[in-house]
């Protein structure tokens, strides 16, 4: 048996490094010993020149998508959203596929909406339903997108200046109360459903509201034949919302400036049948008003 069984080549093929300077003095041994321990000398000096090899290094431990995701699951929890997005962008790509990319998928849809990157997270949330037609998360994605569109939140500013919902453009709420309504359909025994009706409701409402408060605009400005059907619009298609009390005050007062007397006693009647106590009829458009300055 050989006392070197490997070769020296294999020994040179190897990842680790050598110093020079001990390989040099190594062979300037071998070179001046006789030949027949020449076959002895090479093993002497792969074993000196393998002494002084620098130990191998530390390999990064192996990024995989799990880990990954774990990575972005608590920096979700610790609100760092940056961060989140673009490990989470990383899953989607080394987890393509499988329940995870959709998992991921579904999470940075969440993430975008968390950091008001509202436009990113309806197209992220789109290619997933659109995607994975048979997700079993399929009924959380309908609600997001829902929930993306819901944006009831007006800002420090708004709430001082006594800004509601209903004066902002209501686009996002109509798109909102779509999303709604298929998940109500589509999935009706869905634990998201009950909370979707209630926002369902909610939306319209506040769309009720934006065209009472489009009828209001056109009222004080003099536009009293835009004011009136502006607010018959709303009673037509909200009859059930609360802003309809408002409504028929404004038709009422609308065909009352244009002097069309049957309508304005039309308006009148249903006004003093459905709410008897309003105090519109007594206090005109100032009734429910409230102070820009008022905070309370």
């Amino acid at each position: 048996m050989s006392v070197f069984p490997v070769s020296l080549g294999a020994l040179v093929s190897e990842t680790m490094p050598f110093c020079a300077r001990c390989l040099r003095h190594a062979w300037s041994i071998v070179a001046r010993l006789p030949r027949a321990a020449t076959l002895a000398s090479l093993g002497i000096a792969a074993v000196l020149t393998l002494g002084c090899s620098t130990p191998p290094r530390n390999e990064a431990p192996e990024v995989t998508a799990e880990r990954l995701y774990r990575e972005a699951r608590d920096d979700i929890e610790a609100g760092a959203y940056d961060r989140a997005t673009k490990s989470l962008e990383r899953v989607e790509g080394l987890a393509a596929g499988t329940l995870l990319a959709q998992q991921a998928q579904i999470d940075l849809a969440y993430v975008q909406w968390k950091a008001t990157e509202r436009t990113s997270a309806l197209a992220t949330i789109e290619r997933f339903i659109k995607l994975n037609p048979s997700s079993p998360a399929l009924d959380y994605a309908m609600y997001l997108r829902g929930i993306i569109n819901f944006n009831d939140n007006l800002g420090l500013l708004g709430s001082v200046a006594g800004q509601r919902l209903a004066e902002r453009d209501q686009r996002a709420s109509r798109d909102a109360w779509q999303a709604f309504k298929l998940l109500v359909e589509q999935f009706p025994q869905s634990k998201y459903t009950p909370d979707a009706k209630l926002r369902m409701n909610y939306i319209l409402n506040s769309l009720a509201e934006y065209e009472v408060h489009v009828a209001r605009y056109y009222f004080r400005r003099g536009a009293y034949v835009a004011a009136a059907n502006r607010a018959q619009q709303a009673v037509a298609e909200y009859p059930q919302a609360p802003s309809t009390e408002e409504a028929l005050y404004l038709m009422m007062a609308s065909y009352d400036k244009l002097q069309l007397t049957p309508l304005r006693d039309a308006a009148e009647r249903v006004l003093r049948q459905n709410h008897p106590q309003s105090a519109y009829l007594t206090r005109g458009l100032g009734a429910y008003e409230r102070a820009w300055w008022r905070l309370w």
